[in-house]
Protein backbone atom coordinates (compact mmCIF):
# COMPACT_ATOMS: atom_id res chain seq x y z
CA UNK A 1 0.00 0.00 0.00
CA UNK A 2 1.26 3.25 -0.97
CA UNK A 3 0.54 6.76 0.26
CA UNK A 4 0.47 10.05 -1.09
CA UNK A 5 1.91 13.09 0.82
CA UNK A 6 -0.72 16.08 0.70
CA UNK A 7 1.15 19.28 -0.83
CA UNK A 8 2.10 21.67 1.63
CA UNK A 9 1.78 25.30 0.76
CA UNK A 10 5.44 26.88 0.95
CA UNK A 11 5.59 30.17 3.09
CA UNK A 12 8.12 31.43 5.56
CA UNK A 13 5.49 32.51 7.82
CA UNK A 14 3.43 29.00 8.31
CA UNK A 15 5.53 28.73 11.66
CA UNK A 16 4.84 32.48 13.01
CA UNK A 17 4.88 31.65 16.36
CA UNK A 18 2.86 34.14 19.38
CA UNK A 19 4.48 34.64 22.98
CA UNK A 20 3.47 36.77 25.60
CA UNK A 21 6.23 38.52 27.19
CA UNK A 22 6.90 37.56 30.98
CA UNK A 23 5.04 39.84 34.45
CA UNK A 24 7.67 41.32 34.47
CA UNK A 25 7.64 43.47 31.26
CA UNK A 26 3.74 43.87 31.58
CA UNK A 27 2.43 46.95 32.63
CA UNK A 28 0.35 46.98 35.50
CA UNK A 29 -2.33 49.56 37.20
CA UNK A 30 -3.55 51.20 33.97
CA UNK A 31 -7.96 51.70 34.42
CA UNK A 32 -8.41 50.78 31.16
CA UNK A 33 -11.49 52.39 29.35
CA UNK A 34 -14.60 51.12 29.72
CA UNK A 35 -16.05 53.49 27.02
CA UNK A 36 -18.28 50.91 24.84
CA UNK A 37 -16.40 51.92 21.37
CA UNK A 38 -15.41 49.05 19.23
CA UNK A 39 -11.49 50.92 18.71
CA UNK A 40 -8.78 49.56 19.77
CA UNK A 41 -8.32 51.70 22.86
CA UNK A 42 -4.33 51.54 22.40
CA UNK A 43 -1.82 53.26 20.03
CA UNK A 44 1.94 52.16 19.78
CA UNK A 45 4.80 53.82 18.32
CA UNK A 46 8.15 52.97 18.56
CA UNK A 47 9.13 55.69 21.61
CA UNK A 48 5.90 55.36 23.12
CA UNK A 49 2.59 53.71 24.34
CA UNK A 50 -0.85 55.72 24.53
CA UNK A 51 -3.62 54.08 26.06
CA UNK A 52 -7.22 55.04 26.35
CA UNK A 53 -8.31 55.08 30.59
CA UNK A 54 -11.35 55.60 32.89
CA UNK A 55 -11.27 59.21 33.29
CA UNK A 56 -13.92 61.23 35.96
CA UNK A 57 -15.45 64.22 34.50
CA UNK A 58 -13.90 64.18 31.15
CA UNK A 59 -11.76 62.42 29.07
CA UNK A 60 -8.17 61.10 29.03
CA UNK A 61 -5.09 58.76 27.62
CA UNK A 62 -2.20 57.65 29.51
CA UNK A 63 1.02 58.23 27.72
CA UNK A 64 4.28 55.76 28.55
CA UNK A 65 7.68 55.29 27.19
CA UNK A 66 7.58 52.21 25.39
CA UNK A 67 10.60 50.69 27.40
CA UNK A 68 7.66 51.12 30.72
CA UNK A 69 7.33 48.58 32.59
CA UNK A 70 5.73 47.69 36.03
CA UNK A 71 3.32 49.34 38.16
CA UNK A 72 1.88 52.83 36.73
CA UNK A 73 1.46 55.50 39.69
CA UNK A 74 -1.95 56.46 39.96
CA UNK A 75 -0.42 60.26 40.15
CA UNK A 76 1.19 59.63 36.68
CA UNK A 77 -0.11 62.52 34.86
CA UNK A 78 -1.71 61.79 31.59
CA UNK A 79 -3.30 63.57 28.50
CA UNK A 80 -6.15 65.27 29.96
CA UNK A 81 -8.00 67.85 27.91
CA UNK A 82 -11.17 66.43 26.80
CA UNK A 83 -14.61 67.79 28.26
CA UNK A 84 -15.91 63.91 27.73
CA UNK A 85 -14.56 60.42 27.17
CA UNK A 86 -11.81 59.80 24.00
CA UNK A 87 -12.86 57.29 21.76
CA UNK A 88 -10.34 57.00 19.59
CA UNK A 89 -6.29 57.96 19.39
CA UNK A 90 -3.61 57.56 16.58
CA UNK A 91 0.02 58.22 16.51
CA UNK A 92 1.07 60.42 13.51
CA UNK A 93 3.19 58.07 11.28
CA UNK A 94 5.52 61.02 10.06
CA UNK A 95 6.47 62.35 14.12
CA UNK A 96 6.51 60.21 16.88
CA UNK A 97 5.81 62.61 19.54
CA UNK A 98 2.54 63.83 18.04
CA UNK A 99 -0.87 62.11 18.54
CA UNK A 100 -4.27 63.07 17.86
CA UNK A 101 -7.34 61.89 19.85
CA UNK A 102 -11.13 62.08 19.10
CA UNK A 103 -13.86 62.82 21.63
CA UNK A 104 -17.34 62.39 22.51
CA UNK A 105 -17.33 66.33 22.93
CA UNK A 106 -17.19 66.34 19.38
CA UNK A 107 -13.59 67.88 19.35
CA UNK A 108 -10.38 65.63 17.48
CA UNK A 109 -7.06 67.31 19.30
CA UNK A 110 -3.88 66.76 18.46
CA UNK A 111 -1.14 66.88 20.95
CA UNK A 112 2.56 67.01 20.86
CA UNK A 113 3.88 64.82 23.45
CA UNK A 114 8.02 65.76 24.92
CA UNK A 115 10.97 63.38 24.18
CA UNK A 116 11.07 61.52 27.95
CA UNK A 117 6.89 61.44 28.28
CA UNK A 118 5.00 63.70 29.94
CA UNK A 119 6.48 65.52 33.52
CA UNK A 120 3.16 66.95 34.41
CA UNK A 121 -1.01 66.95 33.26
CA UNK A 122 -1.13 67.93 29.65
CA UNK A 123 -4.36 69.58 29.06
CA UNK A 124 -3.61 72.24 26.26
CA UNK A 125 -3.65 70.82 22.87
CA UNK A 126 -1.17 72.32 19.94
CA UNK A 127 -4.46 71.86 17.69
CA UNK A 128 -8.00 71.71 17.88
CA UNK A 129 -10.35 71.28 15.11
CA UNK A 130 -13.72 71.32 15.28
CA UNK A 131 -16.36 70.70 12.83
CA UNK A 132 -18.11 67.61 13.57
CA UNK A 133 -21.67 68.12 14.86
CA UNK A 134 -21.50 64.92 17.03
CA UNK A 135 -19.14 62.82 18.70
CA UNK A 136 -15.96 62.00 16.69
CA UNK A 137 -15.09 58.19 17.06
CA UNK A 138 -13.02 57.40 14.15
CA UNK A 139 -8.97 59.06 13.12
CA UNK A 140 -6.81 58.05 10.25
CA UNK A 141 -3.46 60.08 9.46
CA UNK A 142 -2.78 59.90 5.46
CA UNK A 143 0.18 57.63 5.35
CA UNK A 144 2.10 59.09 2.84
CA UNK A 145 1.49 63.33 2.98
CA UNK A 146 2.23 65.32 6.11
CA UNK A 147 -0.20 66.89 8.27
CA UNK A 148 -3.29 64.89 6.57
CA UNK A 149 -5.54 63.58 9.21
CA UNK A 150 -8.99 62.23 8.51
CA UNK A 151 -12.02 62.11 10.68
CA UNK A 152 -15.45 60.46 11.16
CA UNK A 153 -18.13 60.97 13.48
CA UNK A 154 -21.74 59.78 14.64
CA UNK A 155 -23.06 63.12 12.38
CA UNK A 156 -22.16 61.21 9.33
CA UNK A 157 -19.74 62.99 8.11
CA UNK A 158 -15.94 62.57 7.23
CA UNK A 159 -13.45 65.90 7.33
CA UNK A 160 -9.98 66.08 6.23
CA UNK A 161 -8.01 68.43 8.34
CA UNK A 162 -4.47 69.93 7.38
CA UNK A 163 -2.96 69.93 11.05
CA UNK A 164 -0.64 71.89 10.28
CA UNK A 165 -2.64 74.92 9.54
CA UNK A 166 -5.70 73.70 11.40
CA UNK A 167 -7.67 73.91 8.33
CA UNK A 168 -10.69 71.66 7.55
CA UNK A 169 -9.85 70.80 3.86
CA UNK A 170 -12.17 68.70 2.52
CA UNK A 171 -15.89 68.00 3.98
CA UNK A 172 -17.78 64.99 2.86
CA UNK A 173 -21.29 65.38 3.89
CA UNK A 174 -23.84 63.23 1.53
CA UNK A 175 -21.62 59.79 0.88
CA UNK A 176 -22.96 57.82 4.12
CA UNK A 177 -26.53 57.57 5.16
CA UNK A 178 -25.84 56.20 8.35
CA UNK A 179 -23.47 55.60 11.05
CA UNK A 180 -19.93 55.06 9.25
CA UNK A 181 -18.00 52.16 11.20
CA UNK A 182 -14.22 52.34 9.98
CA UNK A 183 -11.94 54.05 7.18
CA UNK A 184 -9.30 52.85 6.05
CA UNK A 185 -6.42 55.30 3.60
CA UNK A 186 -4.94 53.20 0.44
CA UNK A 187 -0.80 53.01 0.22
CA UNK A 188 -0.66 55.58 -1.39
CA UNK A 189 -3.56 57.88 0.01
CA UNK A 190 -5.52 58.42 -3.04
CA UNK A 191 -8.38 56.84 -1.97
CA UNK A 192 -10.07 55.51 1.08
CA UNK A 193 -12.58 52.77 1.71
CA UNK A 194 -15.48 52.51 3.95
CA UNK A 195 -18.42 50.62 5.63
CA UNK A 196 -21.25 52.14 6.98
CA UNK A 197 -24.44 50.79 8.82
CA UNK A 198 -25.86 50.39 5.57
CA UNK A 199 -23.81 47.21 5.63
CA UNK A 200 -22.28 48.86 1.95
CA UNK A 201 -18.65 48.86 1.64
CA UNK A 202 -17.25 52.41 -0.44
CA UNK A 203 -14.25 53.18 -2.30
CA UNK A 204 -14.12 57.31 -2.02
CA UNK A 205 -12.15 60.10 -3.31
CA UNK A 206 -11.65 62.44 -0.86
CA UNK A 207 -10.47 65.39 -2.61
CA UNK A 208 -13.35 65.01 -4.99
CA UNK A 209 -15.99 63.81 -2.74
CA UNK A 210 -17.33 61.00 -5.26
CA UNK A 211 -18.04 57.18 -4.54
CA UNK A 212 -15.71 55.27 -6.93
CA UNK A 213 -17.01 52.13 -6.22
CA UNK A 214 -19.95 50.89 -4.28
CA UNK A 215 -20.89 47.08 -2.72
CA UNK A 216 -24.24 46.73 -1.23
CA UNK A 217 -24.37 43.77 1.90
CA UNK A 218 -20.68 42.94 2.16
CA UNK A 219 -21.97 41.06 5.16
CA UNK A 220 -25.40 40.28 6.43
CA UNK A 221 -25.36 40.52 9.78
CA UNK A 222 -26.45 43.82 11.57
CA UNK A 223 -23.50 44.13 13.87
CA UNK A 224 -20.68 46.26 13.21
CA UNK A 225 -17.94 46.13 10.11
CA UNK A 226 -14.63 46.73 9.66
CA UNK A 227 -12.40 47.72 6.29
CA UNK A 228 -8.50 47.49 5.23
CA UNK A 229 -6.84 48.44 2.36
CA UNK A 230 -3.93 45.85 1.33
CA UNK A 231 -1.19 47.11 -0.32
CA UNK A 232 -1.94 45.75 -3.89
CA UNK A 233 -5.29 47.60 -3.75
CA UNK A 234 -7.76 44.65 -2.44
CA UNK A 235 -9.91 45.30 0.50
CA UNK A 236 -10.57 42.97 3.41
CA UNK A 237 -13.93 43.63 5.89
CA UNK A 238 -14.49 42.00 8.96
CA UNK A 239 -17.98 41.58 10.26
CA UNK A 240 -21.26 38.93 10.74
CA UNK A 241 -23.31 36.51 8.31
CA UNK A 242 -27.16 36.52 8.93
CA UNK A 243 -26.75 33.41 11.87
CA UNK A 244 -24.97 36.25 13.54
CA UNK A 245 -20.96 34.05 12.78
CA UNK A 246 -18.10 36.30 12.38
CA UNK A 247 -17.08 36.50 9.33
CA UNK A 248 -13.66 37.40 7.00
CA UNK A 249 -13.94 38.28 3.47
CA UNK A 250 -11.39 39.83 0.50
CA UNK A 251 -12.58 41.64 -2.42
CA UNK A 252 -11.33 42.75 -5.20
CA UNK A 253 -11.82 46.47 -5.92
CA UNK A 254 -11.68 46.26 -9.85
CA UNK A 255 -15.06 43.89 -9.13
CA UNK A 256 -16.50 43.41 -5.97
CA UNK A 257 -19.78 41.82 -6.86
CA UNK A 258 -18.74 38.74 -5.44
CA UNK A 259 -16.09 38.10 -2.80
CA UNK A 260 -12.32 36.84 -3.50
CA UNK A 261 -12.60 34.23 -0.38
CA UNK A 262 -15.08 34.32 2.84
CA UNK A 263 -14.01 32.77 5.79
CA UNK A 264 -16.29 31.96 8.87
CA UNK A 265 -14.77 32.02 12.39
CA UNK A 266 -17.25 31.48 15.27
CA UNK A 267 -20.33 32.78 17.15
CA UNK A 268 -18.69 35.05 19.43
CA UNK A 269 -20.24 39.02 19.51
CA UNK A 270 -17.22 41.09 19.67
CA UNK A 271 -16.58 42.89 16.28
CA UNK A 272 -12.96 41.56 14.94
CA UNK A 273 -10.34 44.30 14.81
CA UNK A 274 -8.43 43.79 11.65
CA UNK A 275 -4.45 44.97 11.80
CA UNK A 276 -2.96 44.80 8.77
CA UNK A 277 0.89 44.27 7.90
CA UNK A 278 2.12 45.55 4.25
CA UNK A 279 5.54 44.04 4.76
CA UNK A 280 4.79 40.51 5.19
CA UNK A 281 1.00 40.38 3.44
CA UNK A 282 -0.61 39.27 6.74
CA UNK A 283 -3.97 40.16 8.92
CA UNK A 284 -4.19 39.56 12.71
CA UNK A 285 -8.01 39.55 13.91
CA UNK A 286 -8.15 41.08 17.33
CA UNK A 287 -11.60 40.71 19.03
CA UNK A 288 -12.73 42.56 21.89
CA UNK A 289 -13.95 40.58 24.50
CA UNK A 290 -11.67 37.41 23.05
CA UNK A 291 -9.41 35.21 24.12
CA UNK A 292 -7.20 34.56 21.10
CA UNK A 293 -5.23 36.10 18.15
CA UNK A 294 -5.68 34.78 14.76
CA UNK A 295 -3.27 35.79 12.13
CA UNK A 296 -3.53 34.50 8.27
CA UNK A 297 -1.17 35.24 5.38
CA UNK A 298 -2.70 36.83 1.89
CA UNK A 299 -1.39 35.65 -1.37
CA UNK A 300 -2.10 35.65 -5.41
CA UNK A 301 -3.11 31.79 -5.32
CA UNK A 302 -6.67 30.40 -3.95
CA UNK A 303 -8.17 30.37 -1.51
CA UNK A 304 -5.91 34.13 -1.46
CA UNK A 305 -6.41 34.10 2.55
CA UNK A 306 -5.00 31.20 4.14
CA UNK A 307 -4.98 30.52 8.33
CA UNK A 308 -1.57 30.22 9.84
CA UNK A 309 -2.05 29.99 13.57
CA UNK A 310 -4.18 31.28 16.66
CA UNK A 311 -2.74 32.73 19.84
CA UNK A 312 -5.15 31.77 22.94
CA UNK A 313 -4.97 33.07 26.59
CA UNK A 314 -7.29 32.93 29.35
CA UNK A 315 -8.44 36.69 29.84
CA UNK A 316 -10.17 38.58 27.43
CA UNK A 317 -8.70 41.30 25.67
CA UNK A 318 -10.49 44.35 26.33
CA UNK A 319 -8.12 46.63 23.05
CA UNK A 320 -5.37 45.84 21.81
CA UNK A 321 -2.33 48.56 19.88
CA UNK A 322 -0.18 47.12 16.92
CA UNK A 323 3.34 48.45 16.79
CA UNK A 324 4.71 49.85 13.66
CA UNK A 325 7.56 47.77 12.03
CA UNK A 326 9.97 50.33 12.21
CA UNK A 327 9.95 49.21 16.60
CA UNK A 328 10.15 45.88 15.94
CA UNK A 329 12.87 43.44 17.01
CA UNK A 330 15.10 42.29 13.89
CA UNK A 331 17.66 40.73 16.20
CA UNK A 332 14.64 38.10 17.36
CA UNK A 333 13.01 37.74 14.41
CA UNK A 334 10.71 39.45 15.81
CA UNK A 335 7.92 40.31 12.49
CA UNK A 336 5.27 41.78 14.82
CA UNK A 337 4.24 43.07 18.51
CA UNK A 338 0.98 43.84 19.91
CA UNK A 339 0.13 45.36 23.37
CA UNK A 340 -3.14 43.69 24.85
CA UNK A 341 -5.13 45.33 27.21
CA UNK A 342 -6.42 43.91 29.93
CA UNK A 343 -8.59 45.05 32.80
CA UNK A 344 -5.76 46.91 34.35
CA UNK A 345 -3.07 45.77 32.19
CA UNK A 346 -0.73 46.07 29.48
CA UNK A 347 0.45 42.71 27.59
CA UNK A 348 3.61 42.80 24.74
CA UNK A 349 2.90 39.80 22.79
CA UNK A 350 5.91 39.24 19.97
CA UNK A 351 4.86 37.55 16.58
CA UNK A 352 8.39 35.43 16.21
CA UNK A 353 9.58 33.54 13.06
CA UNK A 354 11.99 30.49 14.27
CA UNK A 355 15.04 30.95 12.41
CA UNK A 356 18.91 30.11 13.53
CA UNK A 357 20.96 32.34 12.34
CA UNK A 358 21.42 35.36 14.35
CA UNK A 359 22.54 37.43 11.37
CA UNK A 360 19.91 39.66 9.77
CA UNK A 361 17.13 38.27 7.83
CA UNK A 362 16.17 40.18 4.72
CA UNK A 363 13.36 37.98 3.18
CA UNK A 364 11.37 38.84 6.51
CA UNK A 365 11.87 42.25 6.64
CA UNK A 366 11.93 44.29 3.06
CA UNK A 367 12.49 48.13 2.96
CA UNK A 368 9.46 49.42 5.13
CA UNK A 369 7.23 52.92 5.22
CA UNK A 370 9.96 55.63 7.04
CA UNK A 371 8.92 58.40 9.18
CA UNK A 372 9.70 61.01 6.46
CA UNK A 373 6.08 62.21 4.64
CA UNK A 374 6.32 61.68 0.61
CA UNK A 375 4.27 64.60 -0.03
CA UNK A 376 3.66 67.48 1.96
CA UNK A 377 -0.21 68.46 2.91
CA UNK A 378 -0.38 71.15 -0.38
CA UNK A 379 0.94 68.78 -2.58
CA UNK A 380 -1.56 66.70 -1.55
CA UNK A 381 -4.46 68.69 -1.72
CA UNK A 382 -3.26 70.14 -5.21
CA UNK A 383 -3.64 66.52 -6.33
CA UNK A 384 0.07 64.75 -6.54
CA UNK A 385 0.12 61.01 -4.93
CA UNK A 386 3.20 59.09 -3.78
CA UNK A 387 3.77 55.97 -2.35
CA UNK A 388 5.45 55.70 1.44
CA UNK A 389 9.17 56.33 1.57
CA UNK A 390 10.65 53.32 2.41
CA UNK A 391 13.63 52.68 4.80
CA UNK A 392 15.87 49.62 5.14
CA UNK A 393 15.68 47.77 8.70
CA UNK A 394 19.00 45.85 8.98
CA UNK A 395 21.11 46.83 11.52
CA UNK A 396 18.09 48.23 13.34
CA UNK A 397 15.76 51.23 12.42
CA UNK A 398 16.44 54.93 14.40
CA UNK A 399 14.49 57.85 12.83
CA UNK A 400 16.39 60.68 11.35
CA UNK A 401 15.67 64.40 11.96
CA UNK A 402 12.66 65.27 10.05
CA UNK A 403 13.56 67.88 7.28
CA UNK A 404 9.96 69.23 8.41
CA UNK A 405 9.76 68.45 11.80
CA UNK A 406 9.84 72.62 12.59
CA UNK A 407 7.05 73.06 10.37
CA UNK A 408 4.86 69.89 12.19
CA UNK A 409 5.50 71.59 15.57
CA UNK A 410 5.51 75.24 14.84
CA UNK A 411 2.55 75.25 11.95
CA UNK A 412 -0.18 74.37 14.03
CA UNK A 413 0.52 77.27 16.87
CA UNK A 414 0.15 79.67 13.57
CA UNK A 415 -3.36 78.10 13.07
CA UNK A 416 -4.40 80.99 10.95
CA UNK A 417 -5.63 82.53 14.51
CA UNK A 418 -6.16 85.96 13.21
CA UNK A 419 -9.20 84.41 11.51
CA UNK A 420 -10.04 81.68 13.76
CA UNK A 421 -10.66 79.07 11.14
CA UNK A 422 -8.74 76.70 13.48
CA UNK A 423 -11.03 77.16 16.68
CA UNK A 424 -14.27 77.98 14.93
CA UNK A 425 -17.48 76.14 17.08
CA UNK A 426 -18.72 73.10 16.06
CA UNK A 427 -20.93 73.18 13.07
CA UNK A 428 -24.63 72.35 13.17
CA UNK A 429 -27.02 71.51 10.33
CA UNK A 430 -25.53 72.69 7.18
CA UNK A 431 -21.67 72.26 7.22
CA UNK A 432 -19.11 74.47 7.67
CA UNK A 433 -16.82 73.63 4.33
CA UNK A 434 -18.25 73.16 1.08
CA UNK A 435 -18.62 69.19 0.23
CA UNK A 436 -15.17 68.25 -0.64
CA UNK A 437 -13.72 72.12 -1.61
CA UNK A 438 -9.77 73.08 -0.52
CA UNK A 439 -10.88 75.75 1.74
CA UNK A 440 -9.14 78.87 0.96
CA UNK A 441 -7.43 79.42 4.60
CA UNK A 442 -4.63 77.47 3.21
CA UNK A 443 -3.59 80.02 0.80
CA UNK A 444 -3.11 82.26 3.74
CA UNK A 445 -1.76 80.24 6.22
CA UNK A 446 1.15 79.88 3.00
CA UNK A 447 1.93 83.44 3.19
CA UNK A 448 2.75 83.13 6.77
CA UNK A 449 4.83 80.05 6.02
CA UNK A 450 8.34 82.78 5.33
CA UNK A 451 8.19 83.37 8.87
CA UNK A 452 8.80 79.65 9.96
CA UNK A 453 10.92 78.84 7.41
CA UNK A 454 13.55 81.34 8.84
CA UNK A 455 14.10 78.81 11.07
CA UNK A 456 14.60 76.30 9.00
CA UNK A 457 17.34 77.28 6.34
CA UNK A 458 20.43 76.01 6.55
CA UNK A 459 23.14 78.25 8.14
CA UNK A 460 27.14 78.97 7.44
CA UNK A 461 29.62 79.36 10.23
CA UNK A 462 29.74 82.94 9.88
CA UNK A 463 26.09 84.12 10.01
CA UNK A 464 25.30 81.46 12.82
CA UNK A 465 24.74 83.50 15.77
CA UNK A 466 22.35 85.97 14.04
CA UNK A 467 20.37 82.89 12.82
CA UNK A 468 19.79 81.57 15.84
CA UNK A 469 18.45 85.05 17.28
CA UNK A 470 16.06 85.17 14.00
CA UNK A 471 15.11 81.64 15.29
CA UNK A 472 14.22 82.65 18.86
CA UNK A 473 12.44 85.80 17.48
CA UNK A 474 10.57 83.50 15.59
CA UNK A 475 9.42 80.84 18.30
CA UNK A 476 8.44 84.07 20.32
CA UNK A 477 6.33 85.39 17.67
CA UNK A 478 5.10 81.68 17.21
CA UNK A 479 4.11 81.45 20.94
CA UNK A 480 2.44 85.11 20.63
CA UNK A 481 0.43 84.25 18.07
CA UNK A 482 -0.64 81.01 19.84
CA UNK A 483 -2.02 82.41 22.91
CA UNK A 484 -3.58 84.96 21.16
CA UNK A 485 -5.66 81.64 19.30
CA UNK A 486 -6.31 79.83 22.16
CA UNK A 487 -7.70 83.45 24.18
CA UNK A 488 -10.10 83.78 21.07
CA UNK A 489 -11.04 79.86 20.76
CA UNK A 490 -11.82 80.32 24.34
CA UNK A 491 -13.88 83.29 23.71
CA UNK A 492 -15.60 81.43 21.13
CA UNK A 493 -16.59 78.47 23.28
CA UNK A 494 -17.99 80.48 25.88
CA UNK A 495 -20.05 82.30 23.54
CA UNK A 496 -21.60 79.17 22.54
CA UNK A 497 -21.75 78.10 25.67
CA UNK A 498 -23.34 81.11 26.70
CA UNK A 499 -25.91 80.59 23.75
CA UNK A 500 -26.97 77.34 24.93
CA UNK A 501 -27.52 78.29 28.46
CA UNK A 502 -29.90 80.68 27.28
CA UNK A 503 -31.82 78.10 25.41
CA UNK A 504 -32.00 75.74 28.20
CA UNK A 505 -33.17 78.64 30.04
CA UNK A 506 -35.98 79.69 27.63
CA UNK A 507 -36.99 75.89 27.34
CA UNK A 508 -35.72 75.70 23.77
CA UNK A 509 -33.76 71.87 24.01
Amino acid sequence: MSFRRGVVRQSKFRHVFAQAWKAEHCIDDVRVSRVTWDTGLCAVNPKFIAVIIEAGGGGSFLVVPISKSGRVDQACPTVCGHAAPVLDIQWSPHDDNIIASASEDCTVKVWQIPDGGLTSPMTEAIVNLEGHSKRVGILAWHPTAFNILLTAGCDNVICVWNVGTGELVYQLNDTHPDLIYSVCWNKDGSAVCTVCKDKALRVIDPRRGTVLKVKEKVHDGTRPMRAVFLSDGKILTTGFSRMSERQMALWDTKDLSEPMAVQEMDTSNGVLLPFYDPDTNMVYLCGKGDCTIRYFEVTDESPYVHFLSLYSSKEPQRGAGFLSKRGVDVNKCEIARFYKLHERKVEPISMTVPRKSDLFQVDLYPDTAGSEPALLADEWIAGQDAPPLLVSLGGGYSAPPSKHRDTLRGKPKLVSQDSGTGAAPPSTGNAAAPTSTPCSAAKEAEEEAPQLRVATRETDGNTERPKREDELLNELLAEMKALRAVVLAQSQRIELLERQLARIEDGDV
